[in-house]
C-alpha cells in the first residue's frame, strides 16, 4: 500500500490473517519512524551540548533523514514509475530539495511526522475495518458434533455440513446456518437481524451462524456452513461495498494527475517571488492533499459499521450515496407493511349459538389441514384454551374448505359458494346485521347444514410500519405507493392505516415493474420496498431495492441493493438519515480540506508557516477528517429495536396482535 493512498483501503486486505500481517507491517513502521526520530533527537542534542559534537551530530541527522525518508521517496519513485499519481511526490520533492540545501535535520523532522501522520491514519483505518471486521467475523472456528449414540466430538466448522447435528452450550456463538432439533433455549441474533432484544428459540426454529446461545443446550441440524451461511453472505458483501466508490471519489481519482502539477506550478512561483526554497518546500508539505483523500472513504466506512451495527446491509456504497436523495417509495403491501400471515379478527355466531361452540367446532375441523387459515383457526382456538375434538372423516376440497364429523355432528368450514353448493342455507347471514364487511377473508361454518355464523380474517398490519412511513413523510418523502396483488378493498384499508399517499391493488408482477419505471420517468428517486421472492423485478428495477427480513434468504440478499436484515421498517427511515447525515460529513470534509490547503498555501507563501510547522498542520488536517467521519459510527445508538421474537425470520411474523385476539376472543366465549 502506498504511503497515502487512503482510498483503496478495503476489507478486502484485512480478513483474519491477513489484517494481522497489515498490523504487523504496520509495527514494523512505528519502529523505522522511531528509530529514525531518535537519531535526529540526539543529532539535535549533540549539536548543542557538545562542543566536538557538530560532526557527529551531521552524521546522526543524515541516517536518521535517510530511514525516515527512505520509504516516501521510494513510493513516490514507484508511483512516477507504474503511472499511478498518489501525490506523495510532492512531499518526496520537498524532503530531496531539503537533502540538496544540507538541512537534515529539517528533511528527517519532515520525513517523521508524515510517516508518524501516516500511521496514526493507518491504525484508524485498521480500527475501522476490525469494527466491521468484528461484526462479521464471529463464527466460532470449532463444533461440537453430534455422533451416534450421543457421542460428541469436536471438529473444524470448516468440515461441517448439510444434514449433520451439532450440539451448541449457553454462552457458545452457533457454528452454522441451521434448524433446532432438541432443546429450547434464548439466542442473541443481534449480529444478524440487528435486533436489540433475545430471540426464543424452540424446536423447528432457524438459527444463523454468529449468533450467540445464550442459556439453554441446543441441538442444531446444519443447512448450511462456512461461506454459504448468511453471516458469509453478509462478509462477502460487506467487503464488496467498502471496495466500491461513489461518484465524488470517481471525481478526485479522475482529476488527481492535474493535481501534482498544479501545486508544483504555485511553489515554482512562491520561490520566484521570495527567492526562499524553505517556503516552497513548506507549499509543498502544506498541499500534499491527505484531508481530501480521506475526506470520502472515512466517511463511508463510518457509516458502513454503522448500518451493520443495526441489521442494514449495504452492497454498494453508491447505494448509501443514492438513499439520502429518495423522494418516492414503493412498497409491497404484503410481507413487508402486513405480516404475510392471517390472524382471526372477527367471530360472528348468529343468534342463539354460542361463539365459543361455533369456534371450537371450526377450529375442531380443521385441525388436520395446513392451510393458512386453518392453522389460524386452531392458533386462536388454543389461545383461548379451548378443547378441540379429533374430527373423523376428515375430507379437504382445495380452495373451498373442509369437511369433517366432529362429536358425531357434520361440520363444514369454507366459502360461502362451496357450503352454498353443500346445500347450507346462507341467507341468515346475507342481512345486514351478519353481513361481513369489506376487506377482510370469511370462512363460514355449519353444522349438519345450517349455516352458525361466520370468521373473518386479516392480514394483520405490522404494528411499527405505520409510524415508520409516517417517519418517511417528515423526512420528504413525496410518494409513498403501497403495490399488491389483493382486492382493492383490502388495499385500501391497508394503505389508508399505514397513511401511504397511492395504492396500486390487483397488480400482477409486470405491472409493479411498469409503476416503477413511471415513477422514474417522471423523475423521482424510487426506492422498492418488498420481501425480495416475488418482488425480484422490481426491486432491480428500482434506483434502490431495499429487501426485508433477509437473514437466512438467498434471494432476498441477492435481489436487492440494501437488505434489512429484520422485518423492522423503521430501519428504512434511519438508512436515509444515515446517508443525508454522511453526505453532510463527507461535504464537512471536502470543504475542510479545501480550505486548509488555500491558507496553507497563502501563510506559507507569506512565510509564516516554516516546514516543520506545515507537517504538523498536516497532521493535525487528517486527524481532524478522520473524527469529523468517526461521529457516523455512533449516529443511531439510541435507535431503539422494535423488532421482536415475531419479526425474527422463519418465525410467525407478528403473533402480538394475534395474542390480543386470541385474548379478546377468550374473554368473548
Amino acid at each position: 500500500m502506498g504511503l497515502h493512498d487512503h482510498h483503496h483501503l478495503s476489507l478486502s486486505e484485512s480478513g483474519g490473517p491477513q489484517t494481522q500481517a497489515r498490523a504487523f507491517r504496520v509495527s514494523l513502521s512505528l519502529l523505522g519512524t522511531l528509530l529514525g526520530g531518535a537519531l535526529l533527537i540526539n543529532s539535535m542534542i549533540a549539536r548543542y551540548l557538545f562542543d566536538q559534537g557538530e560532526n557527529h551530530a551531521e552524521i546522526m541527522a543524515f541516517l536518521g533523514a535517510v530511514l525516515l525518508s527512505a520509504p516516501i521517496v521510494y513510493h513516490a519513485l514507484h508511483s512516477l514509475l507504474t503511472g499511478h499519481s498518489h501525490m506523495d511526490e510532492l512531499v518526496a520533492l520537498a524532503i530531496i530539495a531539503a537533502f540538496a540545501t544540507r538541512d537534515y535535520r529539517v528533511a528527517g523532522t519532515v520525513a517523521f511526522f508524515m510517516l508518524l501522520a501516516e500511521l496514526i491514519e493507518t491504525r484508524t483505518a485498521l480500527g475501522a475495518r476490525a469494527s466491521i471486521e468484528s461484526l462479521i467475523r464471529i463464527t466460532p472456528t470449532r463444533a461440537c458434533l453430534l455422533e451416534a449414540e450421543g457421542r460428541e466430538r469436536q471438529i473444524e466448522t470448516s468440515q461441517l455440513h448439510a444434514g449433520q447435528v451439532v450440539r451448541v452450550r449457553p454462552g457458545d456463538n452457533i457454528p452454522a446456518d441451521g434448524a433446532v432439533v432438541r432443546g429450547e433455549s434464548t439466542v442473541n441474533q443481534a449480529t444478524i437481524t440487528g435486533e436489540s432484544l433475545p430471540v426464543d428459540k424452540a424446536v423447528g426454529s432457524p438459527v444463523y451462524a454468529g449468533t450467540s446461545n445464550l442459556m439453554g443446550v441446543l441441538d442444531i441440524e446444519v443447512a448450511t456452513a462456512g461461506k454459504d451461511t448468511t453471516l458469509g453472505r453478509v462478509q462477502s458483501l460487506i467487503i464488496q461495498a467498502e471496495s466500491t466508490k461513489i461518484p465524488i471519489m470517481r471525481i478526485i481519482d479522475r482529476y488527481v494527475h492535474w493535481y501534482t502539477p498544479t501545486i508544483l506550478m504555485v511553489a515554482a512561483i512562491i520561490f520566484a517571488f521570495s527567492g526562499s526554497l524553505e517556503r516552497a518546500i513548506a507549499a509543498l508539505i502544506i498541499a500534499c492533499p491527505c484531508a481530501l483523500i480521506l475526506a470520502t472513504p472515512t466517511a463511508m466506512v463510518a457509516a458502513l459499521s454503522c448500518a451493520a451495527r443495526l441489521g442494514i446491509l449495504v452492497k454498494n456504497v453508491a447505494d448509501l450515496e443514492a438513499a439520502g436523495n429518495l423522494n418516492a417509495i414503493v412498497f409491497d403491501k404484503t410481507g413487508t407493511l402486513t405480516t404475510g400471515q392471517l390472524a382471526v379478527t372477527r367471530l360472528t355466531p348468529l343468534a342463539g349459538v354460542d361463539p365459543a361452540e361455533m369456534l371450537t367446532a371450526a377450529a375442531s375441523a380443521e385441525q388436520f389441514s395446513k392451510h393458512p387459515t386453518a392453522q389460524a383457526l386452531v392458533e386462536v382456538a388454543r389461545q383461548a384454551k379451548l378443547t378441540l375434538s379429533r374430527p373423523e372423516n376428515f375430507e379437504e376440497i382445495s380452495g373451498r374448505g373442509v369437511r369433517a364429523q366432529v362429536e358425531g355432528k357434520s361440520i363444514a368450514v369454507g366459502r360461502e359458494n362451496w357450503l352454498e353448493s353443500l346445500g347450507v342455507d346462507l341467507s341468515q347471514v346475507s342481512s345486514a346485521d351478519y353481513r361481513p364487511p369489506e376487506g377482510i377473508s370469511v370462512m363460514y361454518v355449519a353444522r349438519e347444514k345450517r349455516c352458525i355464523g361466520w370468521i373473518g380474517m386479516e392480514d394483520r398490519t405490522r404494528q411499527e410500519a405505520r409510524g415508520a412511513v409516517g417517519e418517511l413523510a417528515e423526512l420528504g418523502i413525496k410518494r409513498l405507493v403501497m403495490v399488491t396483488g389483493d382486492r382493492l378493498a383490502v388495499a385500501t384499508r391497508v394503505a389508508a392505516e399505514m397513511g401511504c399517499t397511492e395504492v396500486k391493488a390487483e397488480c400482477l408482477p409486470h405491472e409493479k415493474l411498469h409503476l416503477v419505471k413511471e415513477l422514474q420517468k417522471d423523475g423521482y428517486q424510487v426506492a422498492v420496498v418488498g420481501d425480495g421472492v416475488n418482488d425480484a423485478p422490481a426491486l432491480a428495477a428500482g434506483d434502490l431495492g431495499v429487501a426485508m427480513g433477509a437473514a437466512g434468504s438467498d434471494v432476498a440478499i441477492n435481489s436487492a441493493s440494501i437488505a434489512l436484515m429484520n422485518n423492522d421498517l423503521g430501519r428504512l427511515s434511519f438508512l436515509v438519515r444515515l446517508s443525508r447525515i454522511t453526505r453532510r460529513v463527507v461535504v464537512q470534509n471536502l470543504a475542510f480540506g479545501v480550505l486548509f490547503i488555500i491558507l496553507g498555501l497563502f501563510f506559507t507563501g507569506k512565510g509564516w508557516i516554516p516546514p516543520i510547522l506545515a507537517v504538523i498542520l498536516h497532521l493535525v488536517s487528517s486527524l481532524v477528517i478522520v473524527f469529523n467521519s468517526a461521529r457516523l459510527v455512533r449516529f443511531g445508538e439510541d435507535q431503539s429495536s422494535v423488532a421482536t421474537d415475531a419479526d425474527a425470520p422463519g418465525r410467525p411474523a407478528d403473533d402480538r396482535p394475534a395474542d390480543r385476539t386470541a385474548a379478546g376472543l377468550a374473554t368473548s366465549v
